[in-house]
C-alpha cells in the first residue's frame, strides 16, 4: 500500500491511464521537507498482522544468507573456517587412533603369544604323539578369553598343530617364523583372509634353551580401539555447534543492519514506490484510503471512475465529494464492511471496509470497490444453473428408494413440484404396473398427480388413458421424443384429447406443458407430464432439457422397479405353489400355521405336514438362504426331496442325513454355473410325533430349536443338537425324543420370526418364550399371539409358523398281541382279528384283515426272528402292523404259475389301501392300512 503523505507531485488530470509524476533528483519519493515514510513491503507488512510479519522475516533472512550481502559474506567466511577446524580435528582424531591400535595390538597378541608359550602343560604336550588333541581346546579356550583372533601353536618346521579353523591343522604358517627359531619374538602386520592384523610368534623354549615349537597370536586392528567412535561424535557436534553460532551470529547481524537501513537502499525504494503505484492505478478495483478525521487521503484512478469523483478529491472531507448519502456515511464512519452492495449512480458496487489502525497503524480506513452490476446478472444464471444440477442431484438420490413401481413414479412427480413445474403427472402402460413389458397402443394408467393445489381439474390419479396422435403425450408415445407446447390456449392437437377437459385446464391457469416418454432401452413405458401455471412465462428450451435429464433417471428406476416386480411376483407364484394348498387329514395333531412371504423379497422358507405309518405324522421346517427364484425354486427341490424321504419311513437323523447329501450334490452341479448361488447354509427341521407312545422325535440341522408349551402353559425350548447346516456333509445328525403329554403344543418355525435387523435371536426367543406363555389353547390362537409380538414392522426375512397340539391314541383304539415262532400260531392272530374287529364294530373286515395278518405272520414266522408281534390300530382307517427282529425286507413281485409261493405280498397289496415297511432298532415293521366302511 501506498501512503498519501510522502507522493511526490500530484496527480495527473489525464484520466485513466495517467502515472505519477516524477521522483526528486536523489531518486527517492520527496516528503515535503519531512523524512521519507517507509513505503516498502517490510514496513508494510508490520501493520498487516502476524501471519505476514512472520514470514517475511523468513524469506529476508534466505535473501541475507545468500552471499551477495555483507552477512551473507560473513556467514560464508564463518562456515568455511569451522569446515577446515573439523577437518583438521578429525584427520589427527584418526592418525591419532590408527596409531593408538597398532600399538595396542602389537602388545596383545604379543602378551597372549608369550603368556601361552610359558604356561604350563604347552612345552610338554608338544613332546606327545598328538600335540593338537591336547593344545586346540586350550587354545580355543585361551583365544575366547584374551579376545584374540587366533592362537596358533606350530612346530619348528611351522606346522600348525591348532587353529580356529580345524581344517588349516597341518598346513604350513603364514608368517616370519626365523627370528623365533633363534630364540627372539617376532611381532609384525600383515593383511590376512580376516583383514588388516597384526600378529607375534614367541619360541617355546626346553629346560636346556632349546626351541622346541612356535606359538603365534593375532588380532585384527579393526577388533582393537574404538576411542575414533567415543571421540568422532563429539567432534562433529563441535562442528554443528559452531556452525549453530555462526548463523545465529550473522541473523543478528543482518537483523541489525535492517533495522538500520530499513532493509532497501534508494533505488529499491524508488523502484519498489514506482510498482506500487502503477498497480495500484491499474488495477479494476477502486481503492480509497480515509484518514482519521474523514478525508480522502488517497483514490486510484478505478474509484475516481466509479464513484466520479472530483479532481481535486484527495484531501477533501468525503461528505463533501457529492457521494450519496449511504455510501459517503460508510465512508466516513470508518466501520467494517464485508461487500456490502450500494447503489451508486447506475452501478452496484460492492464495497468491502477495513481500519488501519490495527497493530499500532494510523487512524484511518481503506476501503475497495468493485463493480458487480454484471456479475449479478451472471450470479443470477448461475444460480439458475446451480438449482437444476441441485434437482439432477435430488433425482440421483431421492427417485428409486423403494422397488415399486408406483411409488417410484410418485418420488418423480413430488420431487418436481413447486422446483421445476407447478403440477406433473406420470402415465405408465397398465402392464408396466404389473410388471411386464409395455404393449404399444396399450392403455395407460395415471400412476402419480403432484401439484402446488389439489383442486386441479387434471384426470385423477388410476385413471385410465388413452392418448390421441396428435395429443403431445401421443407424440412423445410414437416418436420416442420430448414435445413442449408452450400455449395450451392455442393448441388444437392437446385440445382434441378432451375438449371439456381442457376448456378446464386452460380456465383453471395452466397455459404450457412438457411431455416426455419414459424410456429404458428401446422400450415405452409412458409418460410424464409438467404442467405451468403459476409462473406466466412457458417452459425454454433449457427447461425442456432439463425435463428430458430428469425423466431419464427416473426411467431407469421405474425399469428397475418394474423388473423387480416382475421377478417378485414370479417367485411369489413359484414358492406359493411349491408351499402345500391344504393340510393332509390326520388324527394325531391339531394344527395350525402361517407363512409370511418377505417385503422385500420371497425367500425359502417351508414347511410341510406328512402322515406316516401307524398313525404317525412328521412335521417340517426348512430355510434356504437368498432370495429370489433361485431360493424358491430350491426350497421346492428341498421339499419334494423331504416327500420322497419321509415315505421310506426313515428316522429323522437318517432323514436329515440323506437331505445334506442331496444338498451336497446339488452345489456340485451347480458349482459350474456363476449365476447360481450354493444352497449350503439352508436349514431344516424335521419331528415325528407318535400318537401311541405320545412320544415326538426331533432332529434339525442348523435350524432354531422348537419350543414346547406344556399342558400346564410353561414354556420350554426342547435341547435338541443344532447339527451343521445342509451341505457342509460329514457331521452326523443326532435326533432326541420328547415326550408329550396329551394336549401339549410343539411350536417350530423359522429365524424370519425371532431375530432381524434390530434384534439379535436371543432376544427373539426370549420375546418368543412371552408371547407364547401368554397365548390361547388352540393353535390358532397361539399363532395370532405369536405374530402380534414379534412381527417386525417391516418384514426383511418369510416368516414360517408351525404349531401342532398333540392328541393320543388311546388304548381302546390300539390292539396288540405277541406271537409265538410257531406255524399254528397263525390260527390264534385270525380270533384275535376277530374279538377285536367285533369289539370296534367293524365285522366288515374281518374276511380281509384276516387275509392280511395270516400272510404277514406268516412270512414273519418263516423268514423271520423272535420276537413277533401284531398290533392293530383304529385311526381314520384299519391298520395292520407286524413286528418281528429281522432286517429284511419282503418285496412284492409276480409270482410264475408253476412257482408256490410269492403270491402273499400281492394280495396283501391288492386288498389294501397302502402298505409297506418301517424300520425300528430292533427290527422292522410290515404294516398295512384299510378304508374304514
Amino acid at each position: 500500500m501506498v501512503r498519501l503523505l510522502g507522493r511526490s507531485g500530484t496527480r495527473s488530470p489525464r484520466r485513466p491511464g495517467s502515472r505519477r509524476e516524477p521522483h526528486g533528483h536523489d531518486g527517492v519519493p520527496r516528503t515535503d521537507g519531512a523524512r521519507p515514510r517507509r513505503t516498502a513491503a517490510a514496513p508494510a507488512a508490520r501493520r498487516q498482522g502476524p501471519g505476514r510479519t512472520r514470514r517475511e522475516p523468513a524469506a529476508g533472512l534466505r535473501a541475507r544468507l545468500g552471499g551477495r550481502s555483507l552477512a551473507g559474506q560473513v556467514f560464508v567466511l564463518n562456515v568455511v573456517i569451522v569446515l577446515l577446524l573439523v577437518v583438521a580435528a578429525v584427520v589427527a582424531l584418526l592418525l591419532q587412533v590408527r596409531n593408538d591400535t597398532t600399538q595396542e595390538a602389537r602388545n596383545r597378541s604379543l602378551a597372549v603369544a608369550e603368556t601361552f608359550a610359558n604356561a604350563p602343560g604347552t612345552r610338554a604336550a608338544l613332546s606327545t604323539p598328538d600335540p593338537t588333541a591336547l593344545l586346540q581346546p586350550s587354545a580355543e579356550a585361551a583365544r575366547v578369553a584374551a579376545g584374540v583372533d587366533f592362537i596358533v601353536v606350530t612346530d619348528t618346521k611351522g606346522i600348525r598343530y591348532t587353529h580356529p579353523k580345524p581344517d588349516r591343522i597341518g598346513k604350513k604358517f603364514v608368517g616370519t617364523i626365523g627370528p623365533a627359531l633363534a630364540g627372539g619374538t617376532v611381532v609384525e602386520e600383515v593383511n590376512g583372509t580376516i583383514g588388516r592384523l597384526v600378529q607375534a610368534v614367541v619360541p617355546v623354549k626346553a629346560p636346556d634353551g632349546k626351541v622346541v615349537g612356535l606359538v603365534s597370536a593375532g588380532i585384527t586392528t579393526a577388533h582393537v580401539g574404538g576411542a575414533a567412535d567415543r571421540q568422532l561424535p563429539l567432534v562433529l557436534a563441535a562442528a554443528a555447534t559452531g556452525l549453530a553460532l555462526a548463523t545465529g551470529g550473522t541473523a543478528l547481524v543482518s537483523r541489525r543492519l535492517l533495522r538500520q537501513t530499513h532493509g532497501l537502499g534508494p533505488r529499491e525504494m524508488t523502484r519498489m514506490y514506482e510498482h506500487h503505484d502503477a498497480v495500484l492505478h491499474s488495477v479494476r478495483e477502486g481503492v480509497l484510503i480515509v484518514g482519521g478525521e474523514g478525508d480522502l487521503l488517497l483514490a486510484n484512478d478505478e474509484a475516481h471512475r466509479l464513484l466520479d469523483l472530483p479532481a481535486d478529491a484527495e484531501r477533501r472531507h468525503v461528505l463533501d465529494l457529492g457521494l450519496d448519502a449511504d455510501t459517503a456515511e460508510l465512508l466516513s464512519s470508518g466501520r467494517v464492511a464485508t461487500d456490502e452492495v450500494h447503489l451508486v449512480g447506475d452501478r452496484l458496487l460492492a464495497i468491502n471496509q477495513r481500519p488501519t489502525d490495527l497493530e499500532g497503524g494510523p487512524p484511518g480506513s481503506v476501503a475497495t470497490l468493485r463493480d458487480s452490476t454484471e456479475l449479478r446478472a451472471l450470479l443470477g444464471r448461475a444460480e439458475a444453473a446451480r438449482e437444476r444440477l441441485d434437482l439432477l442431484y435430488a433425482a440421483g438420490v431421492g427417485i428409486g428408494t423403494s422397488l415399486d413401481v408406483t411409488g417410484t413414479a410418485k418420488e418423480l412427480a413430488e420431487l418436481a413440484v413447486p422446483r421445476f413445474a407447478d403440477f406433473v403427472t406420470v402415465d405408465l402402460f397398465d402392464a408396466v404396473l404389473s410388471g411386464e413389458d409395455p404393449e404399444p397402443g396399450g392403455a395407460l394408467r395415471r400412476t402419480a398427480v403432484s401439484g402446488v393445489r389439489a383442486d386441479t381439474p387434471l384426470f385423477p390419479q388410476g385413471h385410465q388413458l388413452r392418448f390421441v396422435d396428435s395429443s403431445p403425450h401421443g407424440v412423445s408415445l410414437r416418436t420416442g421424443r420430448a414435445v413442449s407446447e408452450p400455449s395450451l390456449a392455442g393448441a388444437a392437437g392437446w385440445q382434441a384429447q378432451d375438449l371439456e377437459r381442457s376448456a378446464l385446464v386452460v380456465e383453471y391457469g395452466i397455459h404450457s406443458l412438457i411431455t416426455v416418454p419414459v424410456r429404458a432401452g428401446g422400450r415405452v413405458l409412458g409418460v410424464v407430464t409438467f404442467w405451468r401455471a403459476e409462473r406466466p412465462e412457458p417452459f425454454d428450451e433449457e427447461e425442456l432439457a432439463l425435463a428430458e435429464e430428469l425423466v431419464t433417471r427416473a426411467a431407469v428406476a421405474i425399469d428397475n422397479a418394474r423388473r423387480y416386480t416382475r421377478e417378485h411376483g414370479l417367485a411369489v407364484t413359484l414358492q406359493r405353489s411349491l408351499l402345500p394348498r391344504t393340510l393332509p387329514a390326520q388324527n394325531a395333531l391339531d394344527i395350525a400355521y402361517r407363512y409370511l412371504p418377505a417385503q422385500a423379497g420371497v425367500g425359502g422358507d417351508w414347511f410341510d405336514v406328512l402322515p406316516l405309518s401307524g398313525a404317525r405324522v412328521a412335521l417340517v421346517v426348512g430355510d434356504v438362504v437368498g432370495h429370489g427364484l433361485h431360493a424358491a425354486a430350491t426350497m421346492g427341490r428341498l421339499r419334494t426331496a423331504v416327500h420322497n424321504f419321509s415315505s421310506l419311513d426313515l428316522a429323522p437323523d437318517e432323514l436329515l442325513t440323506l437331505l445334506d447329501e442331496l444338498v451336497g450334490r446339488i452345489d456340485q452341479d451347480e458349482a459350474g454355473d456363476g449365476g447360481a448361488a450354493p444352497v449350503t447354509g439352508a436349514t431344516c427341521l424335521y419331528a415325528v410325533y407318535d400318537p401311541v407312545a405320545r412320544r415326538c422325535t426331533v432332529a434339525r440341522a442348523g435350524h432354531p430349536p422348537p419350543a414346547v408349551i406344556r399342558p400346564d402353559g410353561s414354556v420350554v425350548f426342547a435341547e435338541v443338537p443344532a447339527g451343521p447346516p445342509l451341505g457342509l456333509g460329514g457331521l452326523p445328525f443326532e435326533a432326541v425324543e420328547l415326550d408329550m403329554a396329551e394336549g401339549s403344543r410343539l411350536v417350530l418355525y423359522t429365524d424370519g420370526l425371532v431375530e432381524d435387523r434390530e434384534r439379535d435371536i436371543d432376544s427373539g426367543l426370549e420375546l418368543l418364550r412371552g408371547a407364547l406363555a401368554g397365548a390361547g389353547t388352540s393353535p390358532e390362537d397361539t399363532c395370532r399371539a405369536v405374530l402380534d409380538a414379534l412381527l417386525p414392522a417391516r418384514q426383511a426375512d418369510d416368516i414360517a409358523l408351525l404349531v401342532a397340539r398333540t392328541r393320543a391314541l388311546g388304548p381302546g383304539r390300539v390292539a396288540e398281541r405277541e406271537v409265538p415262532m410257531e406255524p399254528s400260531a397263525v390260527k390264534e392272530v385270525r380270533a384275535f382279528v376277530t374279538r377285536q374287529l367285533a369289539e370296534w364294530g367293524l365285522e366288515e373286515l374281518e374276511f380281509t384283515t384276516e387275509l392280511i395278518l395270516s400272510e404277514l405272520v406268516t412270512n414273519a414266522i418263516r423268514y423271520g426272528s423272535a420276537p413277533v408281534r401284531v398290533r392293530l390300530l383304529r385311526d381314520r382307517s384299519l391298520i395292520c402292523e407286524v413286528f418281528d427282529g429281522s432286517n429284511t425286507s419282503p418285496h412284492l413281485r409276480y409270482a410264475a404259475l408253476s412257482d408256490e409261493g410269492g403270491r402273499g405280498l400281492f394280495l396283501v397289496a391288492q386288498l389294501t389301501e397302502r402298505w409297506g415297511t418301517r424300520y425300528t432298532q430292533h427290527g422292522k415293521i410290515i404294516w398295512a392300512e384299510q378304508p374304514l366302511p
